[in-house]
């Protein structure tokens, strides 16, 4: 995964929103079903806000229920890094 963005937070901060923010620079989660790309369907790539990188494929987009897009495959094997989230437990 490459990510060559070298922005300091007040750059950032003038250029996303307050969530996208958090979400991008703090790892946080934007609250459930309030996504703009929740209900998206049209064929094409999903990118990175931060560095323009691929992430993940139209085609692999599904409906979990849950809130959020939810996908089953990424873009190619080092498009994303995934990290366990145990602050709410094990």
């Amino acid at each position: 995964m490459s990510y060559s963005v070298d922005k300091s937070d007040e750059q950032w901060r003038a250029e996303l929103s307050a969530e996208e923010f958090a979400v991008l620079r703090q790892a946080a989660t934007e609250r459930p079903w309030t996504g703009e790309l929740l209900d998206e369907k049209r064929a094409g790539l999903y990118t990175c806000k931060a560095c323009g990188n691929e992430l993940f494929k139209a085609g692999t987009k599904f409906d979990s229920g849950c809130g959020w897009p939810s996908f089953h495959t990424a873009a190619s094997e080092d498009a994303i890094a995934e990290h366990r989230d145990t602050s709410h437990g094990d």
